[in-house]
């Protein structure tokens, strides 16, 4: 491997891994500016699900409900506290108690309801020739619903009947141990005009202000649209989006986490979403047109899913929502090593243990193909004298000294490129398992031994008060990055080189860049690379003594 070959594919590795952080793409992104014209709500035709009831002959007009104050309903389950508000209603607060905000045991829980949000996070409204059904007190039936000790799923309903004469009737059912919350909403004609309207899903969500690491994963409104997972991607205030076809779910999804709406059967519907500020989002899904005679009901049914991106629950809530964990060009890696290390972590209840049983696995499967790689590279090792006369008597004509060296190889039958084989078969691994670090929720906050406290973070041992360049917060001694360092510049040492002192010198500078390219990753890739360079080396021990 030449010096141009040398200097292409440490270019390539970081071009590629560039690329897969900032550029990784998705299944479908669609920006729009904002057009000057007015806004319309847009309606959909009607699915299945919505099936007006036939008029009643005795419809009369009911007086719209008055004298409600607001007031909040608390839920608590096995998995999660909420709070509800009669406005709206709306979910307020949504505490999930087995995730924490850091790794510290003694952290606040996870909400996923920013708390500098208006409290209309998530809404499904009738509204009436595109007026807002925001800002609307319900009267609800119980004030507080406790699942943590009882067996059974419980109901709040809340209902209402507006000056138009239309009732409405919101009923959440709860599940002691499920994220899954089914929502059924009932509207009625009970005033003796036709009444117009539609179904709207709203989200109304606030971006989380503490900053990101430069590998977390999407944060912001994603939809199932035709079967595909999409991010709809709004970066700068006033930018939007808008979607037409088979909407399945709707949803505000985190590095971590995800908030979704998913509608009983998929909607041929319309979505519309906007970045109405730097820090707050905006979508709504807007179902089928429909018209209530004196008498005549609707219903829409929902499921609401507020909890963690893992993969086994998303498949478990069915109707295509796990396909809300997008690994993106290395799902078909990805996901198969989730699963792998899930396996693993159910015998050793360790993640960090797992990655390195998960090491050992990849290492096995490559194993026939580096270990033909160290023994050319062995071979080559002992061209080395016929090497150095080669470029001694062409070194006027590097044309000719090349076609000599590549004659040598073929009559040997030798690879010159046997040296970065070992590395590139292993960088498709690499990214998968950089991608499940930063989405996958089993990794977050998991320990490994010692200082490592989560997989997820970059290692750091103490904590210095002052900001060390190039290094993200928290800054600290990264011990098992400068190990991982340490294992590949002792493997280069092992390593034959082709007897060029410039390449010699390019290989040797390696393990410096690849320390300070992993100073910032998370601490479980660390742990891959390293554990992947000890028994690299161990290989290499071992072919090289039996050679020899």
């Amino acid at each position: 491997m030449d010096k141009r070959t040398l200097l292409a594919f440490a270019l390539s590795f970081l071009v590629l891994l560039v690329w897969s952080v900032f550029f990784t793409p998705t299944s479908q992104k669609t920006t729009q500016r904002p057009k000057p014209e007015p806004e319309v709500e847009h309606q959909a035709p009607a699915p299945k699900a919505l099936k007006p009831a036939p008029p009643s002959v005795s419809a009369q007009v009911v007086p719209p409900t008055t004298g409600i104050e607001g007031k909040e309903i608390i839920v608590e389950t096995r998995l999660y506290k909420a709070v509800f508000t009669n406005n709206g209603p709306s979910v307020k607060k949504f505490e999930l108690k087995k995730y924490r905000m850091t790794p510290d045991k003694t952290s606040p829980p996870v909400n996923l309801i920013p708390t500098n949000g208006d409290g209309n996070f998530m809404t499904v409204d009738f509204i009436q020739n595109a007026a807002d059904g925001n800002g609307i007190l319900y009267q609800a039936n119980q004030d507080h619903l406790n699942l943590v000790d009882e067996g059974g799923p419980q109901e709040l309903v809340f209902t209402s009947v507006l000056p138009t004469g239309l009732m409405v009737e919101k009923r959440y059912k709860f599940y002691p141990d499920q994220y899954k919350i089914d929502l059924e909403v009932v509207v009625r004609n009970q005033g003796p005009q036709r009444l117009e309207g539609a179904f709207r899903v709203g989200l109304n969500p606030v971006i989380p202000k503490e900053k990101k690491s430069y590998y977390s994963s999407f944060t912001g409104l994603t939809v199932l649209n035709q079967g595909e997972y999409t991010e709809l991607d709004l970066d700068d205030p006033g930018d939007k989006v808008e979607l037409q076809g088979q909407i399945g779910w709707i949803a505000f999804q985190e590095s971590y986490f995800i908030s979704a709406v998913v509608p009983e059967e998929p909607l041929d519907a319309k979505i519309e979403a906007t970045k109405k500020d730097k820090d707050r989002l905006y979508a709504k899904l807007v179902g089928p047109s429909l018209v209530l005679a004196p008498g005549g009901q609707a219903t829409a049914r929902y499921a609401l899913f507020l909890g963690p991106l893992d993969l086994g629950l998303l498949k478990q809530f069915g109707k295509g929502l796990d396909k809300a964990i997008d690994f993106g060009w290395t799902n078909v890696i990805a996901k198969p090593l989730l699963l792998t290390l899930r396996f693993f972590n159910n015998y050793v209840h360790n993640y960090g243990v797992a990655i390195i049983l998960l090491t050992i696995v990849v290492k096995l499967i490559f194993w026939p193909l580096t270990h033909k790689s160290y023994k050319s590279m062995k071979e080559m090792q002992k061209l080395q004298p016929l090497m150095a006369k080669i470029r001694e008597k062409y070194k006027d004509n590097k044309e000719q000294m090349n076609k000599e060296l590549m004659a040598l190889y073929k009559t040997y039958k030798v690879n010159p490129m046997s040296g970065c084989l070992p590395m590139v078969i292993q960088i498709p691994v690499f990214f998968a398992l950089y991608r499940i670090l930063a989405q996958a929720i089993e990794l977050r906050h998991a320990p490994f031994m010692l200082w490592i406290n989560d997989l997820s973070a970059p290692d750091r041992l103490f904590r210095f008060p002052f900001s060390i360049p190039l290094m993200a917060p928290p800054y600290g001694i990264p011990v098992l990055t400068l190990l991982m360092g340490a294992s590949m510049f002792l493997q280069q040492k092992m390593t034959p080189t082709t007897g060029d002192p410039t390449q010699a010198k390019m290989m040797m500078l390696l393990p410096i860049v690849f320390t300070f390219l992993f100073i910032n990753f998370p601490s479980g890739l660390v742990l891959y690379w390293l554990v992947n360079n000890i028994l690299s080396i161990a290989q290499q021990y071992a072919i090289y003594k039996k050679a020899s």
